[in-house]
């Protein structure tokens, strides 16, 4: 069976880079790419202000309010279909066919049913709202990552060719599904791989990550380990920095939602740090 990747596109200036990052990955594996935008309920829905209107001017004004609500979502049908069409062009052009869905609705609940034959899901650190908000996180992305039962490639703002990829190595068993993913996948065939574990300099922590090397040596990889101390978002990030890492890989948010709100996520923070792409595994 083909792999298939759903790359979520937008009107943001990162719809360019999921594109550009998303053939990339298609190139690599033979995966097809399906294109889905979603029109949130928001941009489709209609406005009910009848209790607002006087009763004279009543039965006008509802049937004018109808009109442009009707054309308000003509229109975001056609804005939908031309941004899935430029990123269908885009593609093109690197050499990978894709295919477009235009939905409307919720995104969380489209995204869930969409990655039921995915793969995959590529999507911009940022929407729609990210040049006004370049030190948030895009609203959805969080919500799509807790959610999402499979890998999200969470793209950065500029696309630049992958060669270094490090592996943050929390010793969790999301973790250890990606090192089984990496070792098994033909994506990161070829590719500069390193290994990064942060704490106590212990024996177990050091198993851990020889565990892991063996895995990926098994699957045709060489990969360098590491095991440094200090605090895992700082390490990480400096170590991104440092050897010129092209493509992060961590376990997607291993505490509770309400304990991340209290003390931090070092997922949050090292998407939101890096100025590469993320790769989360659950």
């Amino acid at each position: 069976m083909t792999a298939k990747i759903i790359a979520l596109i937008d009107g943001s200036t990162y719809s360019k880079s999921v594109c550009e990052n998303a053939a990339w990955i298609a190139k690599r594996t033979g995966a097809t790419v399906e294109l889905l935008h979603v029109l949130g309920r928001r941009e489709t829905a209609s406005s009910d202000l009848s209790g607002t209107i006087a009763l004279g001017a009543r039965s006008a004004l509802l049937a004018e309010l109808s009109r442009l609500d009707e054309e308000r979502a003509r229109l975001a049908q056609k804005r939908g279909r031309a941004i899935l069409e430029d990123a269908q062009a885009m593609l093109a052009e690197a050499g990978v066919e894709a295919s477009m869905r235009l939905r409307n609705g919720d995104l969380l609940e489209t995204v869930a049913e969409a990655e039921k034959q995915a793969d995959l899901i590529v999507i911009g650190k940022r929407g729609e709202g990210a040049d006004f908000a370049k030190l948030h996180l895009g609203s959805n992305l969080e919500r799509i990552v807790r959610s999402a039962t499979r890998p999200v490639y969470v793209a950065a703002r500029a696309w630049r060719p992958v060669e270094k990829l490090l592996i943050a190595h929390d010793g969790g068993p999301s973790i250890g599904r990606a090192v089984d993913h990496i070792a098994r996948s033909a994506l990161f065939m070829d590719l500069d791989l390193r290994l990064l574990a942060v704490g106590a300099d212990t024996a177990e922590h050091r198993r851990r990550l020889a565990d892991a090397e063996a895995m990926l040596k098994a699957g045709g990889h060489q990969a360098i380990s590491r095991l440094v101390q200090g605090q895992p978002d700082k390490a990480i990030a400096e170590t991104v920095e440092k050897d010129g890492i092209d493509l992060l890989v961590m376990g997607a948010y291993g505490h509770s939602r309400i304990r991340s709100m209290i003390i931090g996520s070092t997922t949050t923070e090292m998407i939101r740090a890096c100025k590469i792409p993320v790769l989360l595994f659950r």
